[in-house]
């Protein structure tokens, strides 16, 4: 805080306020000696009080800080709007093994999908190389911050000097950021639910690589909203046209008729990163 010439404070954003802050009584409240009513779980204070903040009536403020704190984040660093990257973290990098293969026929499958790999991160070059032209502010790539396609997407934007968001989540087994995720904007969440909105609230064009149930559950979602139109029409790109049309049979699902014919249209498929980005080039050529 900036202090006033009659000991008042400013907060960073200019208001006046003369009330202690919350960091401060913080600090005052770690200094008080230690007796044993200091040492209680009763006396800590609310806001600093980690085993009161994880109990099960306090999930509604947990759900609302994880929602605030990427938002206010993103907000402070500028970020107007993102390409989000979907996309098995199995898949390797060209020439590395694949590690999660359990026999050799998903080995030979995944090690071949490093194609998809090399596209991600050049789709994400180029996504990054228009960026730059908004100061990194616009189309900056987000991703779920693991390894696979993930990895690729956050290293492309790296090759081009600029920053990218991962989305990490809290998960049985380990997973660590990739190490191309920009620290400052590397995040980790409990909540699936507010990860994905934060996948949506920025995005302007969402690109879907070959992947398992999480990558399913993320274009499902996302295809959702735009055809119940809770979501604006926005590029919806599936690369691996083949790949897609082997797992999902869009048209049977037309045919049937539980959805309408036009659904099929909210999806475009590529096999290129050129491809992709033409997409994204055309769809907003008279939007900027």
């Amino acid at each position: 805080m900036a202090k006033g010439r009659n000991g008042g404070s400013r907060r960073k954003d200019g208001v006046w306020d003369p009330l202690k802050s919350s960091s401060t009584d913080r600090q005052r409240a770690e200094a008080v000696p230690k007796t044993p009513q200091t040492l209680s779980p009763a006396y800590r204070l609310a806001y600093v009080d980690e085993d009161f903040l994880c109990r099960e009536e306090l999930r509604p403020i947990r759900l609302q800080l994880e929602l605030l704190k990427t938002e206010m984040m993103l907000t402070e660093r500028g970020i107007r709007s993102t390409v989000v990257m979907f996309g098995g973290a199995r898949i390797p990098a060209p020439g590395q093994s694949a590690w999660a293969a359990r026999n050799e026929i998903q080995r030979a499958n995944l090690e071949a999908a490093s194609v998809y790999y090399d596209e991600a991160r050049k789709f994400a070059r180029l996504c990054s190389k228009y960026s730059a032209g908004f100061d990194f502010q616009e189309y900056v790539i987000v991703t779920g911050g693991g390894p696979g396609v993930m990895e690729a997407g956050n290293r492309g934007a790296a090759d081009e000097g600029a920053p990218s968001i991962g989305l990490n989540i809290v998960l049985p087994h380990e997973q660590a950021p990739n190490t191309y995720v920009t620290p400052e904007l590397s995040f980790n969440f409990h909540y699936f639910a507010i990860r994905k909105m934060h996948f949506m609230v920025r995005a302007k064009a969402i690109a879907v690589f070959p992947g398992g149930f999480g990558t399913l559950d993320e274009f499902f979602e996302c295809l959702t909203l735009i055809q119940t139109g809770r979501m604006e029409r926005l590029p919806l790109i599936l690369f691996g046209e083949a790949f897609w049309r082997r797992i999902i049979n869009f048209e049977a699902l037309a045919e049937f008729g539980t959805i309408a014919p036009d659904d099929v249209k909210l999806i475009s498929f590529v096999d290129t990163a050129d491809a992709a980005w033409k997409i994204v080039q055309d769809f907003y050529e008279h939007r900027e």
